[in-house]
């Protein structure tokens, strides 16, 4: 009989450990090893038992949570989800501590109508799970909580080819676990001249912005959140925000992209399907897809669309994704022109330019 998930849960609002804990209860393959209201008393539970996953709060007393991260990576690395209630001001604290080793960023839960409450349901269990395998690295079956709906739901599917093949490229890049490190990774590896990009990396609604801002603080290319009726440019990268699905659209020679709402596609939003899928049908030949490291199957069946239309389509190889379950499922799909490890993806690219 399979194992479930033990997890810790350390924040100093009583509210948000107990919601914490009702909603990873819910989930048959989750259960609350114990919760603690500061990082001490986390550290006295865990003398006693090990967690598989900790849930951290940034802001506590006696101990904030970075200082916590960074003690349990360098003396017994557990699979940490960082849980904020995502304060612009503070979102760069944040962000930090996933360089500090944390392996997600979820919402933290508040009372909010019925369907505010399941998404972030969906969010944080799944959040969880993928930070427990990229600890063990075994895939497991991920239990349905609510209906999985596909890009039809905010985009129908491609009727015919795209246009004939042109000189500019646009290239569509989406990740999720692991994710934000991988796209620093590739980012960096770019050349000003490169195509333009539109990216989906699974992040929280206020994160993104400052996760683009630190990106173009580091990287040759310019890279920001995108904005509704953005032109994709050259040497520019265009990041999905948080909360809000972003396709790419065509008028005349002018990519640009669209940012809407709508319903969670493939427990996503933003989601790769999303954005794939509308890169293949306004794109088509003239589009690259990469799709990384990442839990579940989200941008799988928007990568087939996308080479069955003629784009060029990139998986990151396993033995560099933190999570191999998106690049996989697209493998298994056939989707997938070429496996890359991550440090080769960025010349990949530009071999197809």
């Amino acid at each position: 009989m399979k194992k479930n998930i033990r997890v810790l849960i350390i924040d100093d609002s009583a509210m948000v450990r107990n919601t914490l804990s009702e909603i990873l209860s819910s989930d048959p393959e989750i259960e609350i090893m114990g919760t603690a209201a500061d990082p001490y008393l986390a550290a006295h539970k865990m003398r006693e038992e090990t967690p598989d996953v900790i849930t951290l709060d940034v802001e506590m007393p006696r101990m904030d949570g970075i200082t916590f991260l960074q003690k349990i990576m360098s003396q017994h690395p557990i699979p940490v989800v960082i849980c904020s209630s995502l304060a612009v001001e503070r979102s760069e604290t944040t962000l930090k501590a996933l360089e500090y080793g944390a392996v997600d960023i979820i919402r933290k839960p508040s009372l909010g109508t019925k369907e505010f409450l399941m998404e972030s349901r969906i969010g944080i269990c799944d959040s969880v799970k993928a930070a427990a395998m990229s600890k063990i690295k075994r895939i497991s079956m991920m239990r349905e909580v609510a209906p999985k709906l596909t890009a039809d739901a905010v985009l129908s599917k491609p009727t015919s080819s795209a246009m004939i093949k042109t000189t500019e490229k646009v290239v569509a890049v989406g990740a999720s676990t692991g994710g934000t490190e991988a796209l620093r990774v590739l980012f960096e590896a770019l050349p000003v001249d490169c195509p333009g990009i539109v990216c989906v990396q699974h992040m929280p609604e206020n994160f993104t912005k400052a996760f683009a801002k630190r990106l173009d603080g580091i990287c040759q290319v310019s890279v920001k959140e995108a904005a509704n009726n953005d032109t994709v440019l050259r040497g520019q990268v265009l990041i999905a925000p948080g909360n809000h699905h972003m396709l790419l659209k065509r008028s005349g020679a002018r990519y640009y992209v669209e940012i809407k709402d709508g319903p969670l596609v493939s427990r996503h939003r933003p989601s790769v399907d999303v954005l794939f899928r509308s890169a293949a049908r306004y794109a088509g030949k003239n589009a690259i897809g990469v799709i990384m490291t990442g839990m579940g199957d989200d941008g799988a069946k928007g990568m087939l669309e996308m080479k069955e239309s003629g784009a060029y389509t990139i998986a990151q190889d396993e033995a560099t994704s933190v999570v191999f379950g998106m690049p996989n499922e697209a493998i298994k799909l056939n989707a997938v022109d070429k496996i890359r490890p991550l440090n080769s993806i960025a010349s990949e690219i530009l071999k197809e330019c």
